[in-house]
């Protein structure tokens, strides 16, 4: 019985235990069903990600045109080094490694480490424009280097350099920072965006579409092949933009800067009357060539640290007190409302200054200048004349006129960042400023002659002389698209403009900008000084030519040139050159070659338009 039971259980427990075996074996072979034949295809593809590591190829950038077609930025064929380790040690190990043959990598692993950590798994780039004899060393130790990659890809060049960097910005790898706020989008770690002028104005334009292609590793995440199999997607390259810009005039103004005037700050800009920018020049500058490897930590913060500030645009950025050349503001908004015309001549004759209350606001020129109309007011820059001008015109309706035409705003011009000028828009602002009754009338005298709170930036000032030239409208100033914004009219007659015209070009045949050897061209403009609390006064001058038919309007502001006389020449320089190129007829005479000294001597012996440091309006 007992015999008989055992057997029947051990059978029982057989019989179970076959069932379970072929549950198992079912369950596998519906499982190994599923992955070899359902699911295939995923698991292969999970395979081949295991395998093969993306690589991104870099797409070319489209090239920068000037006016003529010429190429301002354009690419060139250039060296990527990249490197791929398992993790952070392996990767700096290896880079003390290639330190051995490239002595630069030891500069940038921090930074090459930040890569990998922002995109594991991903080869890390080391160098973006490697050097052909960085890349004969790497190459030919390739051997103690697993996980280096190298691959030919397009790079930015600028030509021109120092030149364009002002205008064009530069391009660099996009920052962690700008990738969560998403300012650019479709990038991705690694990839190169434009930062600053027209590279991050236009980058959505020029960046184009990043391609991939793969690498094969092993287990280990160690490179085994630098081609696979697996088909690659080819970049797409950005598109071109032409611009407004004449390149030629623009590199003129570098070397006739950087020759004549070493180290002077300032900033030029040239355009046509329609607002066209033909040129954009800030010193002093930077080499944008220089991000296009990647630019160190160190060398970053030598830029920024420069007192100089070579990478801050002085010509959309900077605003500065406008001086004389605001006189034409003060003297269009009085023909404008009335209160003056041509033949006006104020109540009191110019003594050397003009006593408002208990205190003397001086002319520049302490002898006077006597009784004069508009026109040689505007030809001697009369401050005693501009100051009645003012008065006469009243407060409320100078910051209303001016800011109707702008002058307290950004310009509109297609350039990234670009920082308004300042002008109050009404007397409101002196309220909140010093109180109800902490201010006089002293605020529109100083206003008058381009003092006080008053700072205009260079493209701003030459807008406003852009309307003078052309057809009375203040233009949107642009360099690539059509502007946004509509031109604001001055509201001036043609007799009114011709009658600016002739006085502003006295200023050059017999005035402040006589030396500047812009007569025979018709060169009409203003020179100005502007107070400066921080060292030796600014130097302006706004100009353009032919008086009687304008096609070019250029400005300049000069830090500390002391006089507006003593940057005149330069303007007329610029003008010259670009007439040159377009009218022949009107550039026939010879062109004197003003040094450092020459333009020193001639301001010390010119009167200087300039006049009293602003003062609190009380």
């Amino acid at each position: 019985m007992s015999v008989a039971f055992t057997k029947f259980r051990l059978r029982e427990r057989a019989n179970a235990a076959t069932i379970v075996l072929l549950l198992a074996f079912g369950f596998l072979l519906v499982a190994f069903f599923r992955a070899q034949i359902l699911e295939a295809d995923s698991y292969r593809r999970q395979s081949e990600k295991n395998r093969l590591r993306r690589l991104t190829l870099a797409s070319p950038r489209g090239t920068i045109l000037d006016r003529h077609g010429i190429p301002i930025a354009e690419n060139a064929p250039g060296f990527t080094v990249k490197v791929l380790a398992s993790s952070p040690d392996s990767l700096r190990a290896l880079l003390k490694r290639m330190a051995r043959y490239v002595p630069e990598t030891a500069d940038v692993e921090d930074e090459v480490v930040r890569r990998y950590l922002a995109a594991r798994f991903q080869p890390a780039l080391v160098f973006a424009n490697a050097s052909l004899a960085a890349v004969a060393a790497l190459e030919e130790h390739r051997y103690l280097l697993p996980g280096l990659v190298i691959r030919t890809e397009p790079r930015r060049l600028y030509i021109a350099g120092k030149a364009v960097a002002h205008l064009v910005g530069y391009v660099t790898e996009v920052s962690d920072a700008d990738l969560e706020k998403g300012r650019y989008p479709g990038a991705r770690p690694g990839t190169l965006v434009g930062k600053d002028g027209l590279e991050a104005t236009y980058d959505s334009v020029v960046r184009g579409i990043e391609g991939e292609s793969f690498i094969e590793v092993d287990a280990r995440g160690r490179m085994v092949r630098d081609e696979s199999a697996s088909p690659s997607l080819k970049p797409v390259a950005g598109e071109p933009i032409r611009t407004t810009i004449d390149l030629d005039l623009q590199t003129f103004i570098d070397s006739m800067w950087t020759a004549a005037r070493p180290g002077t700050r300032g900033a030029m800009v040239a355009m046509r009357p329609n607002g066209e920018l033909l040129a954009l020049y800030s010193a002093p500058a930077f080499d944008p060539n220089e991000f296009i490897s990647g630019i160190t930590g160190r060398r970053w913060n030598e830029l920024n640290a420069d007192e100089a500030k070579p990478l801050f645009n002085r010509a959309t950025r900077g605003a500065f007190p406008p001086g004389s050349p605001f006189k034409l503001v003060t003297a269009a908004i009085g023909l404008r409302r009335g209160v003056v015309d041509f033949s006006s001549h104020m109540p009191q004759s110019c003594g050397g200054g003009f006593r408002f209350g208990n205190r003397v606001f001086h002319c520049w020129k302490r002898t006077g200048h006597g009784s004069l109309d508009l026109t040689d007011a505007i030809a001697q820059s009369c401050n005693v004349y501009f100051y009645q001008l003012g008065l006469k015109i009243g407060l409320p309706n100078l910051l209303a006129q001016a800011t109707e035409w702008g002058l307290g705003e950004e310009t509109g011009l297609d350039l990234g960042f670009e920082r308004s000028s300042l002008f109050p828009p009404s007397t409101a602002y002196y309220d909140r400023q010093y109180g109800p009754r902490g201010w006089s009338n002293a605020a529109t005298l100083n206003l008058s002659i381009g003092q006080g709170e008053n700072e205009q930036t260079l493209v701003s000032l030459t807008r406003f002389y852009a309307a003078l030239a052309g057809d009375g409208s203040m233009p949107v100033p642009h360099i690539v698209r059509e502007p946004k914004g509509t031109p604001r009219p001055l509201g001036l007659s043609q007799e009114q403009l011709a009658g600016l015209r002739a006085a502003m070009q006295k200023v050059v045949d017999r005035g402040t900008a006589a030396a500047s050897g812009g007569r025979d061209l018709k060169v009409a403009g203003k020179t100005g000084t502007a107070q400066n609390p921080h060292g030796d006064d600014h130097g302006w001058f706004v100009a353009f030519a032919p008086a009687d038919k304008p096609t070019i309007v250029v400005g300049s502001i000069m830090e500390f040139a002391k006089h507006g006389s003593g940057v005149a020449p330069y303007v007329v320089r610029a003008i010259r050159r670009y007439l040159e190129r377009t009218d022949p007829e009107l550039a026939k005479a010879p062109v004197t070659v003003i040094t450092q000294q020459d333009s020193a001597t001639t301001a010390s012996e010119l009167p200087a338009d300039s006049l009293s440091g602003p003062v609190r309006p009380r």
